[in-house]
């Protein structure tokens, strides 16, 4: 399929040899307060993992690392906040798939994020959880995709274009039930979870963290998780492979991004730290307690990831429609 102009223009740095900025680097780096932009509420999958890097870069810089959280606007506020700020290497921003869909799902944007940032590292990902009420007779994948095809089923997301819609998107196109299944978007994945437990909604494809509790109290039942391997909190929920749908298997991640004009020196200085933060030990546990699997891919393999999100989650944003809250 075409990938059209727009997005191929958005893709074409990250499909060369990382090329990092030439200019040189007078001082020591940091010399002030790091500030590291999450466009999430607190306390959020994305807030998590930043919190956790930021407090070891703390203490590696010496300096603070102080996150800063610019929710709205589908996380792009706080994006255009890092974009436009001074591009000296004291602003980090924190993204998830959320982003990497937005390039096709708002082409306006105020930002490029291909051509405005540059990829530190994809710190993590957790998969995503195919959830029911116990009271629902579903006990495996299978018998909600039967389900799907007799009667419509109401799935909850987190909002358009999130990943829980696109899980359910795809859920969608594996179950061959197309108009059988109705998009029922909320403000954030909790609402969501809320009215699931409630009983008011028949399914979601819901991010790990907001349905493990709900999942390991008895208030849901997993039927798959859609990662590539089973999930060390859920070992008794197969993977959406195993589950005989492996056209379902997607991770939701986070990465820590700079702005592109960053200096040399400084950028090589926050991918060094960067990789010592996640190698800690404490970090890992806390960040996979939380259910992360922590990646901390280099640069390079981040931006060849970045780009293949980018052109995988497109593709299905023009194929289904997807259109912003």
């Amino acid at each position: 399929m075409l990938i059209p102009r727009r997005a191929a223009l958005a893709l074409a740095p990250l499909l060369t040899p990382l090329a990092l900025p030439a200019r040189a680097q007078t001082s020591a780096f940091p010399d002030r307060t790091v500030r590291y932009i999450v466009p999430f509420t607190p306390a959020g999958l994305t807030d998590i993992m930043a919190r956790l890097v930021a407090h070891r870069l703390s203490e590696i810089w010496a300096k603070p690392v102080v996150v800063e959280n610019r929710a709205g606007g589908n996380a792009m506020i706080g994006a255009d906040a890092a974009a436009k700020s001074l591009p000296d290497g004291h602003t980090l921003l924190a993204i998830t798939l959320t982003h990497a869909v937005n390039v096709s799902l708002i082409p306006d944007a105020p930002y490029d994020l291909m051509r405005d940032f540059l990829p530190v590292s994809i710190l993590g990902s957790l998969p995503l959880v195919v959830v029911v009420n116990p009271s629902n007779p579903a006990r495996s994948l299978a018998d909600l995709i039967a389900q799907a095809r007799g009667r419509v089923l109401n799935g909850g997301s987190s909002g358009n274009g999130s990943p829980p819609h696109l899980g359910l998107e795809l859920f969608r196109r594996v179950s061959g039930a197309g108009g059988n299944i109705t998009h029922v978007p909320y403000r954030g994945g909790a609402p969501g979870v809320t009215d699931l437990v409630a009983g008011n909604l028949d399914f979601m494809v819901s991010n790990l963290p907001e349905c493990l509790a709900q999942i390991q109290g008895g208030r849901l039942r997993g039927l798959a998780v859609t990662g590539a391997a089973r999930h060390r909190l859920l070992p008794d929920t197969p993977t959406v492979a195993e589950a005989g749908a492996p056209e379902l298997e997607m991770t939701n991640w986070t990465a820590m991004l700079t702005n592109t004009a960053v200096p040399r020196a400084a950028f090589a200085e926050i991918a060094r730290a960067t990789q010592l933060a996640l190698r800690d030990g404490e970090t890992r546990r806390r960040a996979e307690e939380g259910g992360f699997d922590v990646l901390a891919w280099d640069p390079d393999r981040s931006r060849a990831f970045a780009a293949e999100e980018v052109t995988r989650w497109g593709r299905l944003v023009r194929e289904a429609g997807i259109r912003p809250d």
